[in-house]
């Protein structure tokens, strides 16, 4: 290879140079950033150009929308709400009493909880398909954290006072991140974390049904299976009640074919609970806690099912307004002696399957609730427990979705850690050590993509000017005595160091394959930063400190296609000058023409 035509003597052929953006006045820049991480969506967008009265009328149906599509309401949707409100009332009738039992409430708790909050839901929520209530995981776990504080058995009036408690700032949360636009913080629970969650967490309420199942009389309060299977296999000598496993099994083999209830319950609508919140004493941090949790987790659920449906019937939601939607009727639950509602998987399923249009399935499903309140519950009273554990077993299984994780083990080995993480965290330990692992593998995963970000080896595609990954285009050419190299990601303090070191090394370790073939070294290193979307002042330094050590090796740092914002601070950082205006490139293609120019005159 002719070392001359390495030379960096000729011109550029591109009449065009890297722009540099006009300079915003701070103030400006700082307004559209605030805009688009909490306004993202443009929510006043409707009120522009309006007259006064019709910003009031739409400010009333952005808080209530039933108030906008309610004007279109007519009989064939409400044929399509009141069948599909009818079979989630008869699903959620035994689920609810159940899911109030995982939750250490007497029964008719459940069935309020999907009384109140559901009409409040209705009123003020964007999805047409989910249904409200309470739901097997949120009820395990406020079950296992109120336990944790107050003995459900010894103080049912104190664990039903923190319950409320609970409640209360369960809706309080989810309510103060839609009003502050800060829903994006619950993205931050990998859709690969909630699976093995959900799936650790069916696995231990199926294993907390085997006291009823079984007819044990004395269980462990522990949920971690190993003291679950310890205290079934430690009873089995005082004799299992067989009448109950037989009535359980049986009633549980027919709602597993069939796919389709303990103490009395209490006759009546819900009771009034404002009294029964504490707002003051020890229990009141105590419930603000277990509220936070239990409210970002349900939370996540109802968001996560909202858009599901949303996408399958093509329309949008609003993510702040359903937690404004879902904290309100939390708290208007907790004042009605409730316990945290959210969105139901299995009924939101059927809800869709039945052909539901709007959200007045909800309000069907709530008045089927309420008449079985007034005149139905006393029927519950002589079912046996048993039935009771094989309707939430049933429940249950279909939260383990192998098929999920199966995929996530395919698409991406981290992500699966993350959900066998959670899954075994929840089963072995308890579930909200589980909680905790899958947040801090989520949190662990973007740590590890923000400080290690990929960096790729471009070469040239034959007979084009593109320049790609060799790894995923092997017939691409490297160019003789350049190194291209791509940075994928935003360079930050977090990881300007690791950038700069990475690039060095891929300049080492090229020169070393070249020289043990007997080639040229490299004399130019181009990076090509399309995707570098941002850079800080720290990145600007790492920059500096690379053009430094790349001098003293007699390698030229060429920049080729950096975007507005980053060419902004190249430029005001003088780093532009420092490097020279010349070896600022539009494409990669050009910094070659450049370089090698009779490289790119070849194919």
């Amino acid at each position: 290879m002719d070392t001359e035509s390495l030379s960096y003597s000729h011109p550029r052929t591109s009449p065009y140079k890297v722009g540099v953006p006009p300079k915003q006045k701070f103030w400006k820049e700082f307004a559209t950033s605030l805009k688009e991480t909490f306004l993202s969506d443009d929510p006043l967008r409707p009120f522009k150009d309006q007259s006064v009265p019709r910003k009031f009328i739409l400010g009333v149906q952005a808080v209530f929308p039933i108030l906008e599509w309610g004007r279109n309401y007519n009989l064939s949707k409400f044929k399509g709400d009141l069948i599909a409100g009818l079979t989630i009332a008869s699903l959620c009738i035994p689920q609810d009493i159940g899911y109030a039992k995982l939750a250490n409430l007497a029964p008719q708790y459940g069935l309020y909880s999907s009384f109140v909050p559901p009409l409040v839901y209705a009123l003020m929520g964007s999805s047409r398909d989910i249904a409200i209530g309470p739901v097997a995981v949120v009820s395990l776990l406020l079950g296992t954290l109120l336990r944790d504080e107050i003995d459900p058995v010894k103080n049912p009036l104190e664990y039903r006072r923190l319950a409320f408690t609970a409640t209360f700032f369960a809706g309080i949360t989810q309510a103060a991140l839609g009003i502050l636009r800060l829903g994006f913080l619950i993205d931050f629970l990998s859709h690969a974390a909630i699976v093995g969650f959900m799936g650790g967490a069916a696995i231990t309420i199926a294993l907390q049904q085997l006291k009823g199942f079984l007819g044990i009389k004395k269980f462990t309060k522990n949920t971690d299976i190993i003291s679950v299977l310890q205290s079934v296999f430690s009873s089995a000598h005082h004799g299992w009640n067989w009448l109950t496993i037989l009535i359980g099994a049986a009633f549980l083999v027919f709602l597993l074919v069939a796919k389709y209830i303990v103490k009395q319950i209490e006759k009546g609508i819900n009771h009034p609970s404002v009294g029964d919140i504490y707002f003051t004493g020890d229990y009141l941090l105590k419930g603000v806690r277990i509220g936070i949790v239990a409210g970002m987790v349900a939370l996540t659920e109802a968001v996560a099912i909202g858009r599901t449906f949303a996408a399958m019937k093509d329309y949008q939601i609003d993510g702040n307004k359903e937690m404004v939607a879902l904290g309100t009727m939390n708290i208007a639950g907790s004042l009605t002696s409730c316990y945290v509602a959210t969105g139901s998987f299995s009924r939101s399923a059927v809800n869709f399957m039945a052909g539901c249009q709007t959200a007045v399935s909800n309000i069907v499903m709530s008045v089927v609730v309420l008449l079985t309140l007034l005149f139905i519950t006393p029927l519950f009273e002589y079912t046996p427990n048993a039935i009771l554990s094989a309707i939430i077993i049933s429940a249950v299984i279909g939260l383990i979705d192998f098929d999920a994780a199966i995929l996530i083990w395919k698409i991406d080995k981290f992500d699966f850690v993350a959900c066998m993480g959670a899954f075994f965290g929840v089963v072995f330990v308890s579930v909200e050590i589980g909680l905790l692992i899958a947040v801090s593998i989520s949190f662990a995963k973007l740590l590890l993509q923000v400080t290690r970000p990929r960096t790729a080896l471009l070469g040239k595609i034959p007979r084009t000017n593109v320049y790609r990954n060799i790894q995923q285009y092997p017939e691409a050419t490297k160019v003789p005595g350049v190194l291209i190299i791509r940075v994928d990601s935003a360079i930050y303090f977090s990881n300007s160091n690791y950038i700069r070191e990475r690039l060095l090394r891929w300049l080492t370790d090229e020169d070393e394959k070249l020289k043990s073939g007997g080639l040229p070294r490299i004399q130019f290193l181009v990076v090509e930063m399309s995707p570098v979307t941002d850079i800080d002042t720290s990145g600007i330094h790492a920059l500096e400190e690379l053009f430094k050590s790349l001098e003293k090796r007699h390698v030229q740092l060429v920049l080729a296609n950096p975007g507005p914002v980053v060419m902004h601070k190249l430029h005001a950082s003088k780093f532009s000058n420092l490097i020279g205006e010349d070896k600022i490139f539009l494409t990669v293609a050009e910094a070659i023409e450049t370089c090698s120019p009779k490289f790119a005159e070849e194919d």
